[in-house]
């Protein structure tokens, strides 16, 4: 056979490369689809494969056998409540933090706003300051200075607050009467508003008293359905601003707070002083307070002057309150009703208060922003105490809570169960305390009502309540009106 020829060979190469190349590019199509082939199968076992981990970890971590083993559910139990434990403790430790941080700011405030806001112009017994923003006077006396080093032990303050009753006079000369140490009972009067008269009455006890003036004379904003009751509202911001003056202009680190329309017992100082240790003391209390709810005449042991119990309900009308627990109360300050503010549970924190068997102070004021509510039925019954009883010199530890919760629940829960009827019939045999049992607000008014007591709420909390406890007075014997054995707390809807 002839060799083909250089041309022939050519052509015979590309006839054979024209024969090829269909050949190779099948061959890059099918090896394409092949890796597609896989790559599909990849992605199936990877999904495979996270189904199967996901039924794996349902079953291993989040389904639990009926049998679950108790000692781990203790375990978490435990974890839980030391977690717990931790929280609260920390949540105290930060309150006090916040509170000395709090009161040095305020003095910071009040310092930075008596050296830059304001000057003394004219003759300083006019009692005018200048305030430099717009130049307007205002009718102030700034904070007087007082030195709290001069006298050996408590130094406290007896703020009265005034209006427009020159018979502020009453109040005045009984404080002055029983006082028994100007250096270590200051009293200053806080005046709210213009009345001459008043204000006159007040400069007439010269350097007896200290009298200042709530600055603010602008009219106060109420809504429509309160506007009869805007004078709540003023008292409020009176309250509010003197309290500052007390305890962040003045320094104070106690004090006793009396309305213009009191008198006092003989042993009011005396009473405030004996039970000043036990305020500091016992931070389950947050005031002591010289009233009595059903201080009425035949509700006490009229020869009992010298019995003191804690109390859950508020009292007011002569009370002793600290500096700590202004801290508290200044921050969040209502703009009225400021006495019922103080009795809701997220001010009184289950503290109480201090009150005493027989009324250390009494009301005279028929007339007020309460239009003599209460006056002509039940406070002009009020019995104040006139002996004297050296409370400095008794040991008073028994109202201390962990004393006081165990003997004064445990005698009262110790005495015989009476029905309303047999103790106003006189038909128990003995002369022992008794026991009236309530279960609930009804029950309980209408036992309140058929012994004269009063018998509203507020925030759940009785009058003269301690664990739901009333303690009175009835033809010589102790009753006292308490919920059944086991109380744990009071409902805020009885109110």
């Amino acid at each position: 056979m002839t060799p083909p020829s250089a041309a022939q060979f050519i052509q015979i190469r590309a006839n054979t490369e024209h024969v090829r190349r269909p050949r190779n590019i099948y061959s890059f199509s099918k090896c394409n689809d092949v890796i597609a082939m896989r790559i599909n199968r990849l992605y199936f076992l990877i999904f495979v494969s996270l189904i199967v981990w996901a039924i794996f970890t349902y079953f291993l971590f989040l389904h639990k056998p009926a049998n679950y083993h108790a000692s781990e559910v203790t375990n978490i139990e435990e974890q839980l409540h030391k977690l717990e434990t931790d929280v609260k403790q920390q949540y105290k430790e930060n309150e006090k933090v916040y509170s000395y941080l709090l009161n040095i700011i305020q003095n910071k405030k009040n310092e930075v706003a008596k050296a830059e806001k304001t000057e003394i112009v004219g003759n300083p017994e006019e009692n005018v300051i200048l305030d430099q923003g717009n130049g307007q006077k205002k009718d102030v006396i700034p904070p007087p200075s007082f030195s709290h080093s001069n006298f050996q032990g408590p130094v406290i303050l007896v703020i009265v607050f005034a209006y427009n009753r020159p018979s502020v006079s009453r109040c005045l000369n009984q404080l002055i009467k029983y006082r028994p140490s100007k250096e270590q009972f200051p009293i200053v009067v806080t005046q709210d508003g213009d009345h001459e008269e008043t204000a006159q009455v007040i400069a007439s006890y010269g350097n007896n008293v200290t009298h200042i003036r709530q600055p603010d004379k602008s009219d106060i904003q109420v809504p429509p359905k309160e506007k009869k009751f805007k004078g709540y509202f003023k008292i409020a911001r009176h309250y509010g601003w003197a309290l500052n003056e007390t305890f962040f202009g003045m320094n104070f680190d106690a004090a006793i707070i009396v309305e213009d329309d009191l008198d006092v017992s003989p042993d009011f100082y005396e009473y405030f002083l004996g039970l000043y240790p036990i305020l500091q003391q016992d931070h389950s209390l947050f005031c002591v307070s010289a009233w009595n709810d059903n201080g009425k005449t035949k509700l006490i042991d009229s020869s009992a002057a010298d019995l003191l119990y804690r109390t859950d309900f508020f009292p007011g009308l002569g009370w002793m309150l600290l500096k700590r627990h202004w801290v508290d109360l200044s921050t969040k300050w209502p703009p009225s009703y400021w006495d019922d503010w103080i009795r809701r549970p997220e001010q009184r924190k289950e503290r109480s208060c201090i009150r005493p068997e027989i009324s250390r102070t009494r009301t005279f004021g028929k007339h007020g922003v309460s239009n003599g509510l209460f006056f002509e039925k039940h406070l002009k019954y009020i019995k104040l105490n006139e002996r004297f009883v050296p409370f400095t010199k008794m040991d008073l530890t028994y109202l201390m809570k962990d004393n006081y919760d165990i003997k004064f629940v445990q005698h009262v829960y110790n005495s015989t169960v009476v029905t309303i009827n047999d103790l106003k019939n006189g038909l128990i045999p003995h002369n022992q305390p008794v026991r009236i049992q309530y279960n609930t607000k009804d029950n309980y008014k209408l036992t309140a009502k058929a012994f004269g007591l009063m018998d509203d709420f507020k925030s759940g909390v009785p009058r003269t309540g301690y664990r739901g406890i009333i303690s009175f007075f009835h033809n010589g014997r102790r009753v006292y009106l308490a919920p059944k054995d086991g109380w744990k707390q009071y409902d805020p809807t009885w109110s």
